[in-house]
């Protein structure tokens, strides 16, 4: 073998480590659960899809306008939905003011859902083929998303909300929202 040969050979198993080590050391100190969203500060996406509950109803991001809202993407197949759902309700019941985006489900399945388990939505936006949810940047259920009255997201929260989460991380930005106050910054 010719010398720059040689020289490629070993050389080329060191770049790619040098790359590698570079690569997942840029990583280090960010936390790995962290889904940011390119939505954020943005409209909520386009969208005319049917009511859940009344499928002769259309509704589209227009309905997400006028004041601060909750806007959670559910599913009857998502069994952390289920766990959810009674702070959803306590929230409702608060007059926290819910939309809900039942996801990628079988609109039969989900009235029935809301009848046995209650229905803490204001309405719910039947995403039957996932479309706005993909437009959201949804990566499963449950996504629950902070909404200001201009219908711009301002903050995502990725996972079950229990009551710990609603009243130590959404609640007080939720309020922010309401007051017309900056959001609180990340608890880190």
């Amino acid at each position: 073998m010719s010398n720059p040969v040689r020289i490629a050979l070993y050389t080329l198993p060191l770049v790619f480590f040098v790359t590698l080590a570079i690569l997942l050391g840029s990583r280090l100190g960010t936390d790995p659960t962290e889904l940011p969203s390119a939505r954020l500060g943005k409209p909520v996406p386009a969208f005319q899809l049917s009511s859940l509950t009344e499928p002769a109803r259309m509704l589209s991001e227009a309905d997400l306008r006028g004041e601060v809202l909750v806007l959670n993407v559910w599913a009857t197949w998502c069994i952390s939905c289920l766990v959810e759902h009674p702070v959803l309700k306590a929230m409702a019941a608060e007059g926290v003011p819910i939309v809900g985006v039942n996801y990628k489900d079988y609109r039969e399945a989900a009235t029935k859902y809301l009848e046995l388990h209650g229905n803490p939505f204001r309405f719910s936006v039947f995403d039957e083929k996932g479309d706005l949810g993909l437009d959201l940047g949804v990566y499963g259920a449950p996504e629950t998303y902070l909404v200001d009255a201009a219908g711009n997201i301002r903050y995502r929260f990725i996972g079950v909300l229990d009551e710990k989460n609603w009243l130590t991380v959404l609640k007080p930005r939720y309020d922010a929202l309401r007051a017309g106050k900056p959001l609180p910054k990340e608890d880190k």
